[in-house]
C-alpha cells in the first residue's frame, strides 16, 4: 500500500513513516519551512530508546519526514526540548544557527528508572 495511505493511518496530523513516535519537540519556523522535532523509537512499533526525528512542511499540513535530528549517545535517550532561531549568536554557532534543546534521560541515573 502506498505510503501513509493505510487504513487507519491518521490523515491530519503528523505521523512518522514507521515505528513508535511520541511527543512532538520544538516546533520552529526557519529558512522558510516548518520544522517539527518529535520523539522517535527507530527500533520498534513500541515506546523505547528514543531519538529526535525531523520533518518539514510549508504549510502544517502537508509534512515531509527527514533523517532524524538527535541520536542516543552514552548519556541516554532523547526526550523533551525545544527548538529555537538563535538570531542573534547569542551561543556563539552563528547568527541564524537552528539550536535544538533536549531531556537525555541517562542510564546511569540512582536510583533506577527513577520515572
Amino acid at each position: 500500500m502506498s505510503e501513509y495511505k493505510e487504513l487507519h493511518r491518521p490523515q491530519f496530523h503528523f505521523t512518522a513513516r514507521e515505528n513508535w513516535l511520541n511527543d512532538p519537540n520544538g516546533l520552529v519556523f526557519y529558512n522558510g519551512l516548518w520544522h517539527l522535532f518529535f520523539q522517535h523509537n527507530i527500533e520498534a512499533p513500541t515506546w523505547g530508546k528514543m531519538w529526535w526525528g525531523h520533518a518539514v512542511s510549508e504549510d502544517l499540513l502537508q509534512w515531509r519526514q527527514q533523517k532524524n535530528a538527535l541520536y542516543p549517545d552514552e548519556m541516554g535517550s532523547m526526550f523533551s526540548g525545544s527548538a529555537v532561531v538563535d538570531h542573534h549568536n547569542t551561543a556563539g554557532f552563528g547568527a541564524g544557527a537552528l539550536l535544538l534543546f533536549y531531556t537525555a534521560a541517562g542510564m546511569h541515573a540512582e536510583p533506577k528508572a527513577p520515572f
